[in-house]
């Protein structure tokens, strides 16, 4: 190939990239419904592309909402409970039947379809729900627009009522600015708060002072879950309709509740068997203190005598007798008549000081 050709081709290259990335990044998800009017009671089949693959997204009917300007009372003004949820192919593409419901405000409305789990992304049709009522939107006011200059925060810890039970608060700290071209006096901001997958629910917080154009602001806000609360939660901010900010939140668990009921679990059947305990001793009868007492000498029939102690000899003699020591010998020795002894040892004659008296033949 000659270097004018490879020329040529490069140039066709580099004119094509452009446009792949042009029809890239006006690759949006899109919405479609197959009926723009139902009643009550039907149903619809909502389908779309350009979503991300293996997105969860949600399927809500809302009212008071335009593509243009998007859900304007949040999921408050969607029928949440006819809502449906779909998970996108690998195409990003997903199809799903919506039961039609009345909304709790009255239309104009949208099939909104928000993703649920990860990048915050969304899209909405348009369609009229037959025999609900349609009022104007509320007027959008102009000039002063508010925007997020700096990242927000959760302010705030746990207290000792947070261990047992009590609802976690935080405050929302973030920075705005007017970008607009008129002051923005008292804005009213929406603070919402999602448990895992669910949607937000919101709650509107006034805050208190003017911002003139160019000027910026910090803003605090008090953020409140209920009682007992756990768990992954998201914090979202929004004003004028618009998403400006996400906080993750996570609040520990209130093992205080846990250890309450496992003390109660064993301190209340503890006390119940000792009052029990208590009731029987009282009401039973005493038997023993009306029976009289037995005689020491009356014994059962049935019970076998005592065992005699045994009898301890002071000597350590061998069991056989001696001739001497028998006992006949000691028998007849305390039957005989009592008789004097007379000493055999020399010393009796030695000792002996008594006269002699002289027999009947004299002295010889």
């Amino acid at each position: 190939m000659t270097a004018p050709a490879l020329a040529a081709l490069l140039l066709l290259l580099l004119l094509a990239l452009p446009s792949a990335g042009t029809a890239f990044a006006a690759d949006k998800p899109v919405v479609k419904l197959s009926e723009t009017q139902a009643g009550t009671g039907g149903s619809i089949t909502v389908s779309g592309s350009g979503w991300r693959p293996r997105t969860l997204l949600m399927l809500l009917l809302c009212g008071q909402a335009t593509p243009a300007r998007g859900v304007i009372g949040g999921t408050n003004s969607c029928a949440n409970a006819d809502g449906r949820a779909v998970t996108t192919d690998a195409d990003g593409r997903f199809s799903r039947t919506l039961p039609v419901a009345e909304p709790p405000v009255p239309c104009p409305c949208v099939v909104h379809v928000a993703t649920a789990t990860g990048a915050k992304a969304q899209a909405d049709a348009v369609f009229q729900v037959a025999g609900h009522p349609v009022e104007p939107l509320p007027e959008q006011t102009t000039g002063g627009r508010l925007s997020v200059l700096s990242d927000t925060r959760l302010d705030g810890s746990d207290g000792l009522l947070t261990w047992f039970g009590a609802p976690p608060d935080r405050t929302l700290v973030f920075t705005v600015g007017n970008v607009g071209t008129a002051a923005v006096e008292n804005p009213v901001f929406q603070v919402g708060t999602a448990h895992g997958v669910f949607s937000p629910q919101w709650d509107e917080r006034q805050w208190r002072g003017t911002i003139a154009p160019g000027e910026k602001a910090r803003v605090e806000l008090p953020v409140e879950l209920g009682a007992g609360a756990h768990g992954d939660y998201t914090v979202s901010l929004k004003y004028g309709g618009k998403v400006l900010a996400e906080q993750p939140w996570g609040v520990g668990r209130p093992w205080g509740v846990t250890l309450f009921w496992i003390l109660l679990c064993v301190v209340v059947p503890t006390a119940l068997f000792r009052i029990g305990m208590a009731v029987v001793d009282r009401v039973r009868p005493r038997h023993a203190a009306r029976r009289p007492a037995r005689a020491p000498w009356r014994r059962s029939r049935t019970s076998a005598p005592a065992p005699a102690p045994p009898t301890t000899t002071p000597n350590t003699t061998l069991p056989w007798f001696g001739p001497d020591t028998g006992p006949g010998t000691a028998a007849a020795g305390r039957l005989s008549a009592p008789h004097e002894e007379r000493s055999t040892s020399p010393e009796s004659h030695t000792t002996d000081t008594t006269p002699t008296t002289p027999g009947r033949k004299g002295n010889t």
